[in-house]
C-alpha cells in the first residue's frame, strides 16, 4: 500500500453551468494506492476550490468540495465481467486519474447552488435582488384586461372636479 498527497492544477472544464472548479486551480489529492490481485485499487479523497454564481440572486459564490474517488485500475490482458466503463486500465504501470476525478467532482457539484439558504432570490417584476431592496418590496401588477376600465374610472375623476 501507498499513500500519496499531492496538489496539481485542476484540468479545463471541470464543472456545470452555474458552478465549477477554475481552470488551473488548486487540486488536493489524498489518496491510497493498494495493489490487488486484480491490479490497483486507488482510493481517497480530492479537494477543490469552487467559484459560480447563485442560481436564486445570480451574486458570485465561492464554496470547497470534498469528494471521496475509488476506483480499480486493472493489469493489463486481466480479464473482468464488470462493465469496461466502471473499470480503469493501468498503461505502462501508470493510472490515468482524470477521468475518476472528473466523474467525481462534477457529480457532486451541486445543480442550483445557492449563496445561502436563505437567499429569497431577485423580484421576478423588475429584477432587483431581494435582499437588498426587501421581502416587502412589490409592484402593482394590472391585469391587462382590467386596465381599460381604470381609464374609465381616471376619466370620470376627473370629470367631477
Amino acid at each position: 500500500m501507498r499513500t500519496v498527497s499531492r496538489t496539481v492544477p485542476a484540468p479545463a472544464g471541470l464543472g456545470g453551468e452555474l458552478v465549477g472548479v477554475p481552470d488551473g486551480s488548486d487540486l488536493v489529492l489524498d489518496l491510497r494506492l493498494e495493489s490487488v490481485s486484480e491490479g490497483v485499487l486507488v482510493s481517497g479523497t480530492a479537494q477543490v476550490e469552487l467559484a459560480g454564481e447563485c442560481a436564486r440572486c445570480l451574486e458570485p459564490l465561492t464554496d470547497e468540495l470534498v469528494v471521496d474517488v475509488m476506483q480499480l485500475f486493472v493489469y493489463p490482458g486481466h480479464e473482468n465481467e464488470a462493465d469496461d466503463d466502471e473499470i480503469g486500465r493501468l498503461v505502462d504501470d501508470y493510472v490515468d486519474l482524470e477521468p475518476l476525478l472528473r466523474d467525481a467532482v462534477v457529480l457532486a457539484l451541486p445543480l442550483a447552488p445557492v449563496c445561502s439558504d436563505d437567499c429569497a432570490g431577485l423580484c421576478p417584476d423588475c429584477g432587483a435582488r431581494l435582499a437588498d431592496v426587501g421581502l416587502d418590496h412589490g409592484h402593482e401588477v394590472v391585469d391587462p384586461r382590467w386596465a381599460a376600465l381604470r381609464q374609465l374610472g381616471d376619466s370620470s375623476d376627473t370629470e367631477q372636479q
